[in-house]
C-alpha cells in the first residue's frame, strides 16, 4: 500500500516537472475581467462627454441662427444689390454718434441699414434717466402708454428757447388758418365740368373696352386734371375698384361707386373731425450745416433721445416753429397718416410709387418743444389717451365732439400745461413687431387748447419714415447719390477756381 502511494506521488511529480508552472486559474481570470470593466467605464465616460459637448455646440448654433434671423428681419434695410446687411448701430448699447457737419458729412451713412429703436414706457408715471447732453442726465417721465408719450423737463434752457423764437421771428411767420371750409373753398374740390355718369365712365375707359381697370384710373390721376373729376372722387372710385373681386368695374358697378363718391365727405364717413381746424402762425427753420448752433444742438439732442440713426433724422422735415396768440388753437388731429395703396409718403416721393393718388405725411414720432410758458390755456390735449379701446363714436360725449378743442378741451383724457424748456415725445405709429414702423396709433390723436392769456411758442421736430422699409432704403440711396454727385461737382469747381486764379488776375 505504501509502495503504491509512493509510486503515485512520484508520477505526479514527474508530470509537474514536465509542464511549466502555472498560477492558480482564478487569479488571471479575475485580473483580466477587472481590466475589461475599467476599459468599458472609460469608453462610456468619454462618449458621454463628447455627446454633451456636441449637443451644446448644436444648441449654440441654433441660438445664433435665431438671433441673426430676428435681428436682420424686415427691420433692416437692404443694400443696393438686394442683399441684407447687418445693422450698423446697436441702439441698446450706445447712443448713435451725430453726423459731422459741413462738407465732412459721410454720405455712405445714408445707405446703411438700421432698425427703428422704440423706447419702453414701463408704466404711467415711470421715470427713467436719459443721457442727452454730455455730463448730464435728464429725467424722462411716462405720461401715457397709448400712445407711448414721454415728458422731458429741462430739454432746452431759457436762453435756447429765446434764440429759437428770435430765429423764427427773423425768418418770418405765415398764417396757418384752416377754419371751416367756406362755400368758395368747398367748390375748389368740386369738378369744373358737370358730366353724367356714363360720360365720366367713357372718359376713364381709355381703351373703350367697357371695363375700368386700375391703370386707367391711375393714368388720369397722373394728369392732375380736376376739371371733371376731383381727387376725392378718384380716391373713392379706386377704393371701389380694389374692393371688387375681379378688380375691374363695369358701367353698372361704376355707377354705384360714382354715386357714393359724389356725396359729401362727412355724409360718407360719418366722421365728426373730417374738417381740420387750426389758427396760428408758423415758420420752418433749417437745422443742417450752416444753421445756427442752437438749432444744430437741438437736432443732436433729438438723435440722442430717440436713439435713431442720424441719417434718418437729417433727411426729415425742418423744425416747425408755431406761435399761438389769444384764441388760437388746433383741433385734435394725427401728425402722421395710415398707409394705403393709393398714397405715398411725401418725403420719399423721389423714389415713391408713381401710381399713388395722394402724398401724405409719414412721421414715425413727434418731438415737441415748449419755447414759452402760458399764463392761461394753450394746453396740449390727447382726448383718447389710455382708453381701453378706440372707437370713433366715443369721441362724442353729450353731443360734443372731443376733437373740437374750442368746445371740449377740458374733457380730454390727458392735458399738459406748456412750460418753457420742456419737451414731449410720442410715437405716432405702433411697431410692426419686426423692428419697423407699423400701423398708425389711433390713440395719438392730439390738439392744442385755445390760448386764453399770454402767448404760446412751440416747435415740432418730426422724424419721417416710410412704412415700406425698402422704399425708405431706395430714397436714402437716391439722396446719397445726389449728395455725392453734388459734393464731387463742388470740389471740381473749387479746384478749378483755385488753380486758375492767376489767369483771372
Amino acid at each position: 500500500m505504501d509502495d503504491a502511494q509512493e509510486d503515485l506521488l512520484e508520477h505526479e511529480d514527474a508530470d509537474l516537472s514536465e509542464k511549466p508552472f502555472l498560477p492558480p486559474y482564478n487569479v488571471p481570470f479575475r485580473s483580466t475581467r477587472l481590466n475589461i470593466q475599467r476599459s468599458n467605464v472609460c469608453s462610456r465616460a468619454y462618449f458621454v462627454v463628447v455627446m454633451v459637448f456636441f449637443h451644446v455646440y448644436i444648441l449654440n448654433v441654433i441660438a445664433l441662427l435665431l438671433y441673426v434671423h430676428y435681428n436682420n428681419g424686415p427691420g433692416d434695410l437692404v443694400n443696393g444689390d438686394g442683399a441684407s446687411s447687418a445693422p450698423v448701430i446697436n441702439t441698446d448699447s450706445r447712443l448713435p454718434q451725430p453726423a459731422p457737419s459741413g462738407r465732412e458729412l459721410h454720405v455712405e451713412d445714408y445707405s446703411q441699414s438700421f432698425s427703428l429703436h422704440r423706447m419702453e414706457g414701463i408704466r404711467v408715471g415711470h421715470v427713467q434717466h436719459v443721457s442727452i447732453v454730455p455730463d448730464r442726465t435728464h429725467e424722462m417721465k411716462t405720461l401715457s402708454l397709448k400712445p407711448l408719450l414721454f415728458e422731458i423737463p429741462g430739454f432746452l434752457s431759457e436762453e435756447e428757447c429765446r434764440v429759437v423764437v428770435q430765429l423764427a421771428q427773423l425768418k418770418g411767420l405765415m398764417d396757418s388758418k384752416a377754419a371751416t371750409p367756406s362755400q368758395e373753398q368747398a367748390e375748389l374740390n368740386q369738378p369744373l365740368l358737370s358730366l353724367s355718369t356714363e360720360e365720366v365712365f367713357s372718359l376713364l375707359d381709355l381703351n373703350q373696352d367697357g371695363f375700368l381697370q386700375k391703370q386707367e384710373i391711375v393714368s388720369h390721376s397722373r394728369s392732375r386734371d380736376g376739371t371733371w373729376l376731383s381727387p376725392d372722387n378718384l380716391r373713392q372710385i379706386l377704393s371701389g375698384l380694389e374692393a371688387s373681386p375681379t378688380e375691374i368695374l363695369t358701367l353698372g358697378e361704376f355707377r354705384r361707386v360714382y354715386d357714393v363718391s359724389q356725396r359729401p365727405r362727412q355724409q360718407r364717413t360719418g366722421s365728426l373731425h373730417s374738417h381740420f381746424k387750426q389758427r396760428n402762425r408758423h415758420t420752418w427753420l433749417f437745422q443742417g450745416p450752416g444753421s445756427h448752433h442752437v438749432l444744430q444742438a437741438l437736432r443732436k439732442r433729438v438723435i440722442a433721445l430717440t436713439r435713431l440713426p442720424s441719417a434718418l433724422i437729417e433727411l426729415s422735415e425742418p423744425l416747425q416753429v408755431s406761435r399761438y396768440e389769444h384764441g388760437d388753437f388746433t383741433n385734435a388731429h394725427y401728425d402722421s397718416s395710415s398707409s394705403q395703396s393709393e398714397t405715398t409718403c411725401a418725403h420719399t416721393r423721389l423714389a415713391g410709387n408713381t401710381s399713388a393718388l395722394t402724398e401724405v405725411s409719414c412721421r414715425y414720432l413727434t418731438v415737441l418743444f415748449y419755447l414759452s410758458s402760458v399764463e392761461d390755456g394753450g394746453e396740449s390735449t390727447f382726448p383718447v389717451a389710455d382708453n381701453r379701446t378706440y372707437d370713433e363714436r366715443a369721441l362724442v360725449q353729450d353731443g360734443v365732439d372731443l376733437t373740437d378743442t374750442q368746445q371740449a378741451c377740458g374733457k380730454g383724457n390727458l392735458r399738459m400745461t406748456p412750460t418753457a424748456g420742456t419737451a414731449l415725445l410720442w410715437y405716432n405709429h405702433l411697431s410692426d413687431g419686426r423692428g419697423w414702423m407699423g400701423e398708425l396709433d389711433e390713440y395719438s390723436l392730439h390738439g392744442d387748447c385755445p390760448v386764453k392769456r399770454g402767448v404760446k411758442w412751440v416747435a415740432d421736430s418730426w422724424v419721417n419714415v416710410d412704412p415700406d422699409h425698402q422704399q425708405q432704403a431706395r430714397y436714402q440711396r437716391l439722396v446719397a447719390q445726389r449728395h455725392k454727385a453734388k459734393s464731387s461737382m463742388d470740389d471740381h469747381y473749387q479746384s478749378l477756381s483755385h488753380s486758375d486764379l492767376h489767369l483771372d488776375l
